[in-house]
């Protein structure tokens, strides 16, 4: 019972402070504010809507699972960066040699400032990508896909942003 009591206090204690929060996220105590700048779309096809999604999302992501506020311009912790590469691809043949499965990745490369922590900034390049079935229109289907995609690319960035990966 004590144990759980310690226990209990200890991380009360630390994610009061900023150090923890219920997500595992690492966030520097003195850090009150994020921003994200606008993702630019300079992939060679654009998605109309790609860069808004991402954007948001990774808005919604840091809201949600961190204390920190959010902040037009100039937060304590700044996010941007652009969507690098968009494309579609076959990635699975069926016997009769016709694609079966398609594969959209999308890439982009996010560059992070955390102002009261420098050692911690980076420039690094994410992907991740999602399968659909061939036979489905990839129009009707586009905007399901990026938001499947965008969800792995917003917990990537957070995860290196926030859990040290």
């Amino acid at each position: 019972m004590i144990g759980r009591l310690l226990i209990f206090l200890l991380v009360a204690t630390l994610s009061g402070c900023g150090v923890y929060s219920h997500t595992g996220a690492s966030i520097p105590p003195d850090a009150k504010t994020f921003s994200v700048a606008y993702i630019v779309n300079n992939a060679s096809i654009v998605a109309p809507t790609l860069s808004q999604v991402l954007t948001e999302r990774l808005k919604t992501k840091f809201i949600n699972e961190t204390g920190l506020k959010l902040s037009s311009i100039d937060g304590d912790l700044h996010f941007s960066g652009k969507i690098t590469d968009y494309k579609t691809a076959p990635a699975a043949i069926g016997g009769n040699q016709a694609t079966t499965t398609n594969r959209l990745t999308v890439t982009i490369e996010i560059n992070f400032e955390n102002k009261k922590d420098p050692t911690k900034n980076f420039q690094q390049s994410f992907s991740n990508f999602v399968d659909f079935d061939a036979s489905q229109n990839f129009a009707s289907i586009e905007s399901d896909l990026i938001a499947k995609v965008t969800e792995g690319l917003v917990q990537d960035v957070f995860n290196k942003a926030f859990i040290n990966w």
